[in-house]
Formats: C-alpha cells, sequence, structure tokens
C-alpha cells in the first residue's frame, strides 16, 4: 500500500510539473513575481545564511584543532579540513537542509493558505495556469540565488574560523590561511554550487506541491507543511548521496 501511495504521490507531482513548466502566459506579470520570489526566498535568506555559517565555521575550526592536530600533523591541516569541510558538504548541503525549513515551509503554507481559502480556485475560473503562475517563479527565483547563498556561506565560514584563530589564539591566521589554501581545487566550488541547484529544486517543487494538493482547512496546511519538510530532507540526502558520487569520480 505505501508503494502504491508513493507512485501515485510521484506521478501527482509529475502531472504538477508539467503544468508548471508551461510557457508562462504573461512576461510581464512573471517577471514582477520571480522578483518578489528573488526577494522573499533568496535576499531574505541571506542573514540566516551569514549567522549560521559563521558560527559552524567556527566550531569546526576549534573540533579540527582540538581533535585533528597533534604533534604527528602540521599546523595547516585545520584550516585544510575547515575548507574541506565547507566547500564539499555544509555550504551546499547542510545548509539546503536549514533552508529547507525556512522556505520550504513558507512555500508550503503560502500556497495551502491560497488553496484552503480558494484562491487558486478562483486563478483557475479565470483562466490563469495557477500552478505556472504561483511556482514557476519561485523555482527559478531559488535556483538563480542558490549559488549566490552558497559563496556567502563559504565566505561566513572562512571567516568564522579566522575569527576564532584570531580572538582565541589557537593557532595562527598565517597557519590557517596556508592551510586553505593548500592544494585548493576549483572543482569542488562548482560541486557545490551544482549540488545546490538540485537541492533548491527539490525545496521549491517539493514544498510547493504540498502546499497546492492540501485538502482541508487549517491544521491540515499546518500538517502539510511539516510533510514537505521531511520530504525535501530526506531527498536532499538522498540526492547527496547521488550526486557526491557523481561528481567527485
Amino acid at each position: 500500500m505505501f508503494l502504491i501511495d508513493s507512485i501515485a504521490t510521484f506521478g501527482k507531482y509529475l502531472m504538477l510539473m508539467k503544468r508548471v513548466f508551461a510557457r508562462p502566459e504573461s512576461g510581464r506579470m512573471y517577471f514582477r513575481q520571480y522578483i518578489r520570489e528573488v526577494s522573499q526566498l533568496g535576499i531574505n535568506s541571506i542573514p540566516i545564511v551569514l549567522l549560521i555559517s559563521f558560527f559552524i565555521g567556527a566550531v569546526i575550526c576549534i573540533q579540527m584543532k582540538l581533535n585533528v592536530e597533534s604533534a604527528w600533523m602540521p599546523k595547516f591541516v585545520v584550516g585544510y579540513a575547515t575548507r574541506e569541510i565547507l566547500l564539499l558538504e555544509f555550504s551546499s548541503s547542510i545548509m539546503c537542509l536549514i533552508l529547507a525549513g525556512k522556505v520550504g515551509s513558507n512555500i508550503t503554507s503560502e500556497i495551502g493558505a491560497m488553496r484552503v481559502t480558494q484562491q487558486i480556485d478562483a486563478l483557475e475560473i479565470m483562466g490563469v495556469n495557477s500552478a505556472n503562475y504561483l511556482i514557476f517563479p519561485k523555482i527559478t527565483a531559488l535556483v538563480s540565488m542558490i549559488p549566490i547563498l552558497v559563496i556567502f556561506s563559504v565566505f561566513a565560514g572562512v571567516m568564522g574560523a579566522y575569527g576564532i584563530s584570531i580572538f582565541t589564539g589557537i593557532m595562527t591566521p598565517d597557519d590557517l590561511t596556508y592551510g586553505l589554501q593548500y592544494e585548493f581545487s576549483q572543482w569542488y566550488i562548482w560541486c557545490s554550487i551544482i549540488k545546490s541547484l538540485f537541492f533548491a529544486f527539490i525545496i521549491t517543487s517539493v514544498a510547493s506541491f504540498y502546499g497546492y494538493t492540501v485538502d482541508g482547512g487549517s491544521i491540515e496546511v499546518g500538517k502539510a507543511s511539516t510533510d514537505a519538510v521531511v520530504s525535501c530532507s530526506v531527498l536532499i540526502l538522498f540526492a547527496d548521496i547521488v550526486l557526491t558520487q557523481i561528481l567527485m569520480q
């Protein structure tokens, strides 16, 4: 029964995505919606991305210093490990898991509220492709903004590592700098951005699906928001395994 329900849900998701990616009926209207979603989903997420990344970068630096560095290992290994963790996993995968809770629940609640108050039905009556009008700008907005959020996350994490090394003296900034630069590969940045593009699509499309298909009242909207965040998180983790295996070979 669970397998049948999962297949049926996936089929409904594909049918909705077919409507979402139809050609916008009004380019000017789509552009206005796109700018609005860029501000709401992308720009408004910058503060939390910077704050969390700064402290996580500091914590990673401390943990690497206390648990990895020893007399048998060079001092720059702390900066090297901090860079690898930020680039390969945190600033793409873990940050998108955090955004799934913030952005995903917001999208589901917004579209779900429109569904239960029959605003979506009103759009359909007026002949508007409601799926394209409501969901497509959200997907394109977050997908286009996520590389900027990833870069901001990496930058804030590095600043957090520098901050903890300067103010606590656990290591010199020169050793940290050498470790951050040691055998640096630009491909790691591209890997992080490529993975985040897939994760951004998962967050917006899955959250929108749960909101668009909600049935009932405000209680069901809250339940749909929770289900959307859980589903996004599971799919992001699964996609992370697949994409890491493909990109890092």
